[in-house]
């Protein structure tokens, strides 16, 4: 069992997987699974001048608003966190990164957007498989803030 499927089984989620051929970007992950690409989120991970960590959970159609977040927070200064750096606070390879479960505690905003739908998918911990969540589930775990992030 993975670490991802560790989490989700230990807080009674409900939860499926979906396999697919290996990719990196949600576009191509979303074509070769047959999903609707606005149902597949992308978990960015974004880091302040302070080092407090954000995590935005956007539909995959959609670009990330950085300054709308910062207003929300109250945050200066936000910074997507490095494609190869994105890892060590998530746990999880960019592309692979689900909405839920990450290795550092952080805030997370979801896109208003996504409340259209009553289920989600996202990254599901390698870049083979994606998971799918009840979107009610992602937002109470997280505690997440609801919000206009993204474009």
């Amino acid at each position: 069992m993975t670490t991802l499927e560790q989490f989700l089984v230990k807080n009674k989620l409900w939860y499926r997987f979906i396999e697919k051929p290996e990719t990196i970007h949600t576009a191509d992950a979303a074509k070769v699974a047959g999903i609707n690409l606005n149902q597949l989120t992308k978990s960015l991970v974004l880091i302040s001048n302070e080092k407090k960590l954000v995590m935005a959970v956007i539909p995959g159609n959609c670009r990330l608003e950085i300054p709308a977040i910062e207003r929300l927070l109250g945050i200066k200064k936000l910074n997507l966190v490095p494609f190869n750096e994105a890892e060590k606070y998530s746990g999880y390879l960019p592309g692979a990164t689900p909405p839920v479960g990450h290795r550092r505690k952080m805030e997370v905003v979801i896109d208003r957007k996504l409340l259209e739908y009553e289920t989600i998918f996202g990254g599901g911990g390698d870049r083979d498989r994606l998971v799918e969540l009840k979107t009610e589930d992602v937002i109470e775990l997280n505690k997440a803030k609801i919000a206009d992030i993204s474009k």
